[in-house]
């Protein structure tokens, strides 16, 4: 029989599309490297929907599983090995929910130490929770394929979205000067985060050039959308300019970009998870994010409806339907 300290509650899925079953599992044993978080909160991501449904073989997550990709919670115990992390250090990361790694809808999860960073001090659990994944992919793009400068111009696609928002902060702290489309119902979210706004459906992408840029086009395109967006970045963008996607998906003509001696690149987030090659980068990023998050240059776009383990699936939902305000986090200690 399983004493008290060895089990703990989860929201297991086990079947594509198939509820959340509430449930106790054996609390996680340490390998080498790892440290035991007690969780906090869980951000809840479009792509965990998408695993939830099936729809999602490239996270190569099988079910049954526990989902959830990013936490904020408490360090409880660290593997011998482990120097950086401490009990009782506050920390955030994206730390599973994908590859058979368990996820982060759970009271604790044993986590690579590489993944993680130090909470920064002025957010909450729930704030800190909402930021990881969205922050490495912008962080990804905007850096590490890009290598973004001041003075640029950066055209944010979909501005307002998870990445979106984030992206324009980082811009902005970076030195750019930011542009992102988005519904004109979205114009003041993207203009609060420090960007100039453009109404995508109502303005085409040649006559947005013209304004915004005399016709040159941006130096650099961040596209979160796919499909027909990244096809309008490759539009937008000057000439020697770059476009990186975040969703480079579906058949594409490289055409429009060739012609202006353009560059592409894409941005797979998952990928150290998926093969565990690059993943102390990612608990690098995150520290270099809590930086700008302390002195005010990066904040969370946070929905303020509150969910717990037990009410996971309203979370899912709303998720999955695209009506957010903001992030969803599920609250598995309360702030």
């Amino acid at each position: 029989m399983s004493s008290p300290d060895t089990i703990m509650k989860a929201a297991l899925v086990e079947t594509a599309n198939g509820p959340f079953r509430l449930t106790d599992i054996s609390r996680p044993a340490l390998k080498a490297g790892e440290v035991l978080v007690r969780i906090h909160a869980s951000g809840v991501n479009p792509l965990d929907a998408k695993i939830r449904a099936g729809a999602a073989a490239h996270a190569r997550h099988p079910l049954p599983a526990v989902l959830g990709l990013d936490l904020a919670g408490v360090v409880e115990a660290v593997a011998p090995d482990v120097t950086r992390f401490r009990p009782g250090d506050e920390v955030d990361g994206m730390t599973g929910g994908v590859g058979g790694i368990q996820g982060t809808l759970a009271d604790y999860a044993a986590v690579d130490a590489d993944l993680l960073a130090i909470k920064p001090t002025n957010l909450s659990m729930r704030e800190a929770a909402a930021l990881p994944l969205v922050t490495v992919t912008a962080w990804q793009g905007l850096v590490d394929r890009a290598h973004i400068r001041p003075g640029q111009t950066l055209l944010v696609q979909g501005g307002a979205g998870g990445v979106g928002h984030v992206a324009i902060q980082i811009g902005r702290a970076l030195g750019a000067e930011v542009f992102a489309t988005g519904s004109a119902a979205s114009a003041d979210v993207i203009r609060s985060f420090g960007a100039t706004p453009i109404d995508y459906a109502s303005e085409r992408v040649e006559d947005y050039v013209a304004r915004h840029t005399g016709g040159e086009g941006f130096d650099l395109v961040y596209d979160t959308g796919g499909g027909a967006v990244l096809d309008a970045s490759f539009q937008a963008v000057k000439r020697f300019g770059h476009v990186v996607s975040a969703l480079g998906w579906g058949n594409h003509s490289l055409a429009p970009l060739s012609f202006k001696d353009g560059t592409y690149s894409g941005v797979f987030t998952l990928a150290p998870l998926l093969t565990g090659v690059g993943r102390a980068h990612l608990g690098d990023i995150l520290t270099q994010a809590t930086q700008l998050i302390e002195v005010g240059k990066l904040r969370p776009r946070l929905d303020p409806r509150i969910f717990t383990l037990d009410s996971v699936a309203e979370a899912h939902a709303v998720v999955a339907s695209g009506n957010s305000a903001g992030k969803i986090v599920v609250s598995i200690v309360r702030d």
